[in-house]
């Protein structure tokens, strides 16, 4: 057995730890000189820089002023980071314009998502109350940050921002676009002509153009052939926008699951005299969704990040409030900071859905053997 084969077959038998790490180091990092010459090399880069990031992130930052100021971070510039600066402007980042005495909302708006999907990924509580659970969080959310019912003072959307903004697009974008989704793949497959041109012709039309055209044209084109009676929402259009767009996707993704099953599915459902959207609804679909998952959760993330794309039709979002943090002249100067704490809270929110989908995909590939 090679050093490679004995590294790869995992603990040998009668071996403690410390061999068989040293056999695995060995077989994989110095096999030779010339690959123990790169091991060290890329080492010592990896130390420097490691070194370098503890040193600016942590032992040099400055994490409060004295003044409120950004003196201190002044004095230390390029030396250290200025953390001072989230302190400073974290409500504005993660709250927008959203009244100053009010941000109590969308705060509580931002623990109801969190826990919304808690709840959401209890696969005990997948029950038909699930759905009923989701409108009454997503009401209580629009309820909270709109005002205007007990005793809430109204806030229009052109004042709403950051975190809340982006959760609640990407939330109600995906499962508004979820259903929509299966319905255009179910309709790319069917026999009627004018159903499944339909379909294909607004997959094809939505996937052939980028996400910034579909908010341009929501935002910017719709309002100008709309009668003046329709007036929605700066906010509605580009949630419209966000549903259309990940619904073509999904599409696609559902779709390829579909055409995965064999066809004695659909003789088996046949035989035992089940109608197709029963077929549908308890065979075909359960089995399509299993098999799509890291796609299905690929595009989730995709379409979470891509919520940062409303910036262009006045939307700020959580980028864009970050963005707008970093104009003020006390602070310009200071962006890293805050994009490396935009990038940790996508980053957060992104990795839940990427750890959650293995797990559920590990789950149902335990089950079936």
């Amino acid at each position: 057995m090679s050093f490679v084969e004995a590294a790869n077959s995992g603990p040998l038998p009668g071996r403690s730890l410390a061999a068989n790490s040293r056999k695995w180091l060995k077989a994989n990092l110095f096999a030779n000189w010339w690959s123990t010459v790169v091991t060290i090399v890329l080492a010592w880069l990896i130390f420097r820089a490691l070194k370098g990031a503890f040193e600016w992130a942590i032992l040099h930052a400055v994490w409060v002023t004295q003044d409120g100021g950004s003196a201190a971070c002044r004095a230390l510039m390029g030396e250290g980071a200025c953390w001072a600066l989230i302190g400073a402007k974290h409500r504005f980042l993660l709250f927008g314009a959203y009244p100053y005495d009010e941000q109590w909302r969308p705060a509580l708006s931002v623990l109801l998502f969190i826990g919304l999907f808690a709840i959401s990924v209890q696969k005990r509580l997948w029950r038909r109350e699930i759905f009923l659970i989701w409108l009454l969080v997503l009401a209580s959310v629009w309820t909270l940050m709109s005002g205007g019912v007990l005793g809430l003072s109204r806030v229009q959307t052109d004042s709403w921002g950051g975190l809340p903004v982006t959760l609640m697009l990407a939330t109600v974008g995906i499962a508004a676009a979820f259903p929509l989704a299966i319905l255009v793949a179910l309709g790319r497959r069917s026999s009627m002509p004018a159903i499944r041109w339909l379909c294909v012709a607004y997959v094809e039309l939505i996937r052939g153009v980028p996400l910034i055209s579909l908010l341009f044209v929501a935002s910017v084109i719709f309002p100008l052939f709309a009668p003046d009676s329709m007036n929605f929402d700066k906010l509605l259009r580009a949630q419209v926008a966000i549903i259309l767009f990940a619904g073509a996707y999904l599409a696609e993704v559902i779709r390829s699951g579909i055409q995965s099953l064999p066809r004695g599915q659909y003789e088996a459902a046949s035989a035992l005299g089940m109608s197709y959207w029963q077929t549908t609804r308890k065979i075909i679909l359960p089995q399509a969704l299993v098999k799509v998952i890291p796609p299905l959760v690929n595009t989730f993330i995709a379409v979470f990040k891509d919520t940062s794309l409303v910036s262009i039709v006045g939307i700020f979002d959580l980028l864009t409030a970050g963005r707008i943090s970093i104009s003020d002249p006390m602070w310009q100067g200071f962006a890293i900071e805050i994009y490396l704490t935009v990038g940790l809270i996508y980053f957060v929110f992104c990795f839940a859905m990427s750890k959650y989908s293995s797990r559920l995909e590990r789950d149902y590939a335990t089950r079936e053997h």
